[in-house]
């Protein structure tokens, strides 16, 4: 990509997080070089359990960065999705099948146990491809790579050598943030056993430079057995696999989570001590369910992937990841909703902005600078309402409503739209429709809602929203209502079900005039 200054001076001018970062990484490279000729992007994924949410975050965050970065600079930039697909399977996740089956393979690297659903070579190649799948839907550029065969292949053995060399000083940094217990056993390197196959966490008795190889006492056996430390034979403990990888790999940027913090501390020092400069980086907040928990793979709480795009598009997944990064949100169905409005808004002002605007425009950064022209005459909540008062079951129905509220109209013109509406009547099946509690009103309640049938007759048909909603208005304040939301939440329960809702002049201008009138009274004799 050729770069003007004009467009450079912009992308060094924006306050977005995407471009803070690259500014960040920007810095590094000119203090310490680059001599791959690229810069390298990097995410990790821990294999041991499905996919989840917080991981296509990150894979998508780290792209905003990426393409943030490459509005500064013309050299050419790498993502590696990285799998720790080697480490040792230490528990059995709950949301699998299988699990006595799995349970059998505690130990083993995660490409040698076998594949609970029984569709891939291993438990670990399940997952590896579910990951890929869901990024190659998303249309991420990218490059997956296995631990595995990172190791087996030899291309980790340069790194690992040298790492065998500053063993003592790579103890130094990692023993004092261990318990006395855990200081009698650690080793950085974790030899994989020649009799079993599994991942050994036993102290190293001997080393041997010039062989290359570790020295460990079998439990069983009582025996010394030498390893190589490449080739595979050997796999890192966490923290210094990490450093590895980044000096390895040349690694130049890759986040992490909070709660990753002091490994990220511990993994930039083992790689300073390997001559090499840690990569720059953020740590973001995690993701919680709706009780306030974190969101675990293992224990499968929280959406899930899939969830989301049940419910909502791809782009409000992606607009939900770039918001507010370092705080910590919770993530469960009911966020959907919003979420999607959030980038229909966004969506909607873009076109109008001037370039600057645009950098700090969310949607710029979930289409990388190129997001589609659509603005869209209804929201996604006012869909979900119109839904609950035609119970609709199609699309072509809601689209009536539509084409007679914005005419000209179509699934064809408003693709977006028409996507919505598909989402809307599953979004409503499932989570609004089973907890609708309609009740009838009081006297007052009714005396107000007959009123506002009445006004509602006096207009005619296809009217501004505002002018609906300025008669809803005015019946209110007419009826004594000394707080309105009093009197919306009124409508809201008799009219939907609901204690929340829609703007209602743009309710009542989308589903019409009249059937609003009819539908208000049958409300009134609990229909």
């Amino acid at each position: 990509m050729s770069l003007s200054p004009e467009m450079i001076q912009l992308a060094q001018d924006s306050k977005a997080w995407p471009f803070q970062e690259a500014r960040a990484l920007q810095k590094r490279l000119e203090k310490s070089g680059n001599d791959k000729g690229y810069v390298l992007f990097e995410t990790g994924y821990g294999p041991s359990g499905l996919p989840h949410i917080g991981t296509f975050g990150e894979v998508v965050r780290t792209t905003m960065v990426r393409q943030a970065f490459q509005r500064l600079s013309d050299t050419p930039t790498k993502l590696i999705a990285f799998s720790d697909d080697m480490d040792g399977l230490r528990k059995v996740p709950t949301n699998l099948p299988n699990q006595d089956m799995l349970a059998e393979y505690i130990g083993m690297p995660l490409t040698k146990v076998p594949d609970p659903f029984g569709t891939h070579e291993s438990f670990a190649h399940h997952n590896n491809a579910r990951l890929c799948a869901f990024l190659d839907g998303f249309g991420f550029d990218y490059e997956f790579k296995s631990a595995t065969k990172a190791y087996v292949s030899g291309e980790m053995d340069k790194t690992l050598l040298k790492m065998l060399t500053v063993y003592d000083r790579i103890m130094k940094v990692i023993l004092p943030t261990l318990g006395p217990e855990r200081q009698a056993t650690y080793s950085p390197f974790l030899p994989i056993c020649p009799r079993r196959g599994t991942v050994l966490q036993v102290p190293i008795v001997d080393r041997d430079l010039g062989s290359g190889t570790v020295t460990y006492r079998d439990e069983e056996t009582g025996r010394l057995v030498e390893v190589p430390v490449t080739g595979g034979h050997c796999k890192m403990q966490w923290k210094a696999d990490w450093a590895m990888r980044w000096v390895g790999l040349g690694v130049d940027y890759e986040m992490a989570g909070k709660d990753l913090i002091e490994s990220v501390k511990l993994s930039s020092a083992i790689t300073r001590i390997l001559g090499a400069v840690p990569p720059e980086g953020f740590s973001y907040e995690l993701f919680l369910d709706e009780n306030g928990e974190k969101i675990s793979k293992s224990r499968g709480n929280g959406l899930t992937m899939e969830d989301w795009l049940k419910y909502g598009t791809p782009e409000s997944l992606s607009l939900y990841m770039f918001q507010s990064p370092r705080k910590a949100k919770k993530l469960f169905f009911d966020v959907i909703p919003k979420t999607v409005d959030d980038y229909i808004t966004h969506l909607a002002k873009y076109s109008d902005q001037d370039e600057q605007q645009k950098l700090a425009n969310p949607v710029w950064h979930v289409h990388n600078g190129n997001p589609p022209e659509q603005k869209l005459p209804v929201t996604f909540a006012l869909l979900l309402n119109l839904v609950s008062a035609t119970n609709a079951h199609d699309k072509k129905t809601l689209w009536g409503y539509i084409s007679n509220y914005a005419e000209g109209s179509s699934p064809e013109k408003l693709p977006l739209l028409d996507r919505l509406v598909g989402y809307a009547l599953v979004y409503y099946d499932n989570f609004v429709k089973p907890h609708k509690n309609y009740r009838l009103p009081t006297e007052k309640e009714g005396r107000a809602l007959e009123n506002l049938a009445r006004e509602l007759e006096k207009l005619e048909d296809h009217l501004p929203a505002s002018d609906y909603q300025n008669v809803v208005f005015a019946v209110g304040n007419a009826q004594g209502y000394e707080n309105l939301r009093d009197w919306f939440g009124t409508l809201y329960e008799i009219l939907l079900g609901q204690k929340q809702g829609p703007r209602m002049g743009s309710f009542i201008a989308l589903y019409g005039r009249q059937k609003t009138i009819d539908f208000i009274r049958k409300s009134l004799t609990g229909q």
